[in-house]
């Protein structure tokens, strides 16, 4: 482990691993059960060991019920000093529409693809912004400087970006344990919660999943909903770079490895052998959730009977059923088709002296589970969608002797990992049966060889390994969102140019417009300027000391038509014509358009192609804009239109340009860059500033003389010296110039 002077980690989750319930007049606290709790507590030990601080961790969450108002304080007080935690306490109408309401009937049948069973109920999302709004101001009451904060699952989605906004220096990780679903699945959300959603977890520096699969499908719907492209797994906001990546969860594998061995396992697993003896096994065992897929599995293993008589009288499928989510509709319904289906398999098959079946709807503490897991043949692990499924691992790291086969489904996350199981889809019952067969039969050579490269894996990628490469990430994310603010420009240095700029007597300022200015639109038509926006200019140009230059890749008649009344040069077609404060429109040399009549064809044919993609024809030049397009399909037909377009014009005196969500075709040598020199040569300047946003205003910046000012809007890589976030601070930073300049000394 690294970062050993580093601050606490923070654990946030929406629960604690223990339950605080009030017995006989006192306080009690009960150990929770569960992969996730089992799993950090795992990491949580041995990460302690790694830091020398009296404080190492702290686990934030719901202590498990309601508190009275006279208790909470002892509760605080004990479960910081006794177990490392900090109770968040919430009220049993907030928890049911939280917990039981959006996170279990909305979040979570929907993110495993049971999109008929979600409820989209606006009560519920008030609820569970509230519950996240109440999880941040818990946090900020805990939170000390160099604290690191890790979200866990989709309780939380929303709290990344709470806690970023008030504490933005704070270091937070974010990880889903349940499937990321496909954009078409996402977009069932109602518009407002699926952007919160996405935006929430935006605030992490870092966000974690499972599978790549999962990590494709945020970047799909980051990319659909939010307009964000990301670069080898990075996304650039405006305030901060955030990492995505896969981390598949493990084991304790030594833990279960050794269990089995254990004496207590022992003993539990002679009690089974004795009521077993003579059968083959099957062991089926998971929480009661329609999304483990534990009919289909009944199923397959009925039609296993049907179809390979062979089988009957020497094979007994153990299902264990772990209640789970008591008193929901669905879950109900279920196990009353599981018990009917348990019942029909038996009394179709059954005899006097065999049950195919043995039915078990309880809990099973780690000894009888190592047991079972030691003893059978076959683990069938068949859930229609998971995010991981820790239940597969488990059965294999306990085959000690490297036997047993298990089956697994490809809709699990663990399937990415454990390919040497017998890979089955749950909707299949006669693959299922099939798999079932092979699995009997299987050699037990073949059962070594593929158990033992499944344990070589899981042991060197346990838990502790899985969660230590993710905190070390976000450590490392320190430096990176380091490196990403030394772009920007720092208070000194703005002080240092509004001091310049209020001493120079002859300045020039190049103003770029869309994009810098002023927002992107889907429509250029409506990114008009407001009045803040002209009163600004009109203050600027009012200086004598100032020449303020308009530099837009817009056409002219736009551009005159909005800020033609304004006493500044303008410069139109990213340099093509340029106008004199109240003089008329020229060129600044003879242009060739004749090529327009070829090329514009090919634009309209690809504007017909891409739903809300369009063409803007301008004197001297042609654009193809596709903002308001579909961006995975606008990307796929951009890159051909470039690489046609590439072919068409190589004899051709154009050049082609791909600004933001755009491609222009322009004369060559065109460019803002030959504009700003004009501009310059007229008189000497003490002050000259540009601000652009894209990389059409690149060459503007390399043409500026070295002792310049040059802004680039956005946080991207640029020969500009410094950056700014968006349009807002451009807007304050201009302002805040306006502000510093002095009584005129000079004429411009």
């Amino acid at each position: 482990m690294n970062n050993t002077d580093e601050g606490r980690l923070i654990i946030v989750s929406n629960r604690l691993p223990f339950t605080v319930r009030r017995k006989e007049n006192r306080i009690a606290f009960d150990e929770s059960a569960g992969g996730l709790v089992t799993g950090l507590s795992t990491f949580l030990d041995s990460y302690k060991y790694h830091l020398a601080r009296e404080e190492k961790h702290v686990w934030l969450g719901w202590p498990g019920s309601t508190i009275p108002e006279e208790c909470k304080e002892e509760v605080r007080r004990r479960a910081l000093a006794e177990r490392g935690s900090y109770p968040v306490f919430l009220d049993e109408r907030d928890m049911e529409q939280f917990y039981w309401g959006f996170c279990n009937k909305t979040l979570w049948p929907l993110f495993h693809y049971f999109t008929t069973y979600a409820i989209y109920e606006e009560e519920f999302w008030q609820t569970y912004q509230r519950v996240n709004e109440q999880f941040c101001d818990a946090l900020l009451e805990l939170l000390k400087p160099d604290d690191v904060v890790w979200v866990q699952d989709y309780h939380l989605m929303l709290l990344p970006r709470l806690l970023k906004e008030k504490s933005p220096q704070t270091l937070i990780g974010f990880f889903l344990h349940i499937p990321f679903p496909s954009f078409e699945v996402f977009r069932l959300l109602p518009p407002r919660w699926r952007k919160d959603i996405l935006e929430g977890l935006m605030g992490a520096d870092l966000v974690g999943f499972h599978t790549y699969e999962y990590m494709q499908h945020f970047f799909q719907s980051v990319l659909r909903i939010l307009g964000h492209e990301h670069h080898m797994g990075f996304l650039t906001l405006p305030n901060h770079v955030v990492k995505v990546e896969t981390y598949p969860m493990g084991i304790d594998f030594k833990r279960f490895f050794e269990t089995s061995s254990s004496p207590e396992t022992q003993e539990e697993r002679s009690k089974l052998q004795h009521s077993l003896a003579g059968f083959k096994t099957v062991l089926s065992i998971d929480r009661l959730d329609y999304s483990k897929g534990i009919l289909n599995r009944l199923e397959g293993f009925e039609l296993l009977l049907e179809k390979y008589p062979e089988f009957k009288g020497r094979l007994v499928l153990i299902l264990v059923v772990v209640p789970s989510r008591i008193g929901v509709l669905h879950y109900e319904m279920m196990k009353k088709q599981i018990e009917e289906l348990v019942g029909r398999i038996n009394g179709r098959f059954g005899s006097i002296g065999w049950m195919p079946v043995i039915y078990q709807y309880r809990h099973l503490s780690l000894y009888p589970l190592s047991a079972l897991y030691g003893l059978s043949d076959v683990a069938m692990v068949t859930p229609l969608r998971d995010g991981m499924n820790l239940i597969a691992k488990e059965y294999v790291a306990s085959r000690t002797d490297r036997t047993g086969v298990l089956i697994l489904s490809e809709m699990a996350g663990a399937a990415k990992e454990l390919g040497e199981a017998i890979i089955i889809n749950p909707n299949d019952r006669l693959e299922i049966a099939e798999a079932l067969k092979e699995a009997l039969l299987m050699p037990k050579d073949e059962q070594e060889r593929r158990n033992g490269i499944m344990q070589e894996r899981l042991r060197r990628y346990d838990v502790v390994r899985w969660a230590t490469d993710f905190v070390n990430q976000l450590h490392k994310m320190r430096s990176v969102q380091e490196k990403f603010g030394e772009r920007l420009v720092p208070p000194p240095v703005e002080k240092q140019i509004a001091d310049e700029y209020g001493r120079s007597t002859r300045r020039i300022l190049f103003i770029d417009y869309d994009g810098t200015l002023v927002p992107f639109e889907k429509r250029p038509q409506l990114a008009t300027p407001s009045d803040s926006i002209l009163e600004l200019l009109q203050k600027l140009a009012a200086d004598p000391c100032n020449t303020v230059v308009l530099i837009s890749g817009r056409d002219k008649d736009t551009l005159e038509r909005w800020f033609g009344v304004l006493p500044i040069g303008i410069v139109a077609e990213h340099g093509i014509w340029h106008r004199e404060p109240g003089g008329k429109w020229e060129t600044f040399g003879p242009y060739n358009k004749e090529w327009k009549a070829s090329l514009l064809p090919v634009l309209v044919q690809y504007a017909d192609r891409l739903p809300g993609s369009f063409v803007e024809e301008k004197e001297y030049s042609i654009a193809w804009h596709y903002r308001a397009a579909d961006p995975e399909h606008a990307r796929s037909v951009a890159t051909e239109l470039m690489d046609n377009l590439v072919q068409f014009t190589a004899n051709i005196e154009v050049q082609i340009l791909k600004g933001h969500k755009v491609l222009e075709i322009r004369n060559a040598g065109v460019n803002k860059g030959g504009a700003a020199k004009y501009w310059i040569s007229k008189c000497a300047r003490d002050f000259i500033l540009a601000v652009g946003d894209d990389w059409t205003d690149e060459d503007l910046f390399r043409s500026l003389p070295p002792e310049s000012y040059s802004l680039r809007v956005g946080m991207t890589k640029t020969h500009a010296r410094y950056n700014l976030r968006n349009p807002d601070q451009v807007y304050r930073f201009l302002s805040n110039l306006a502000q510093a300049a002095r009584e005129p000394r000079c004429q411009v």
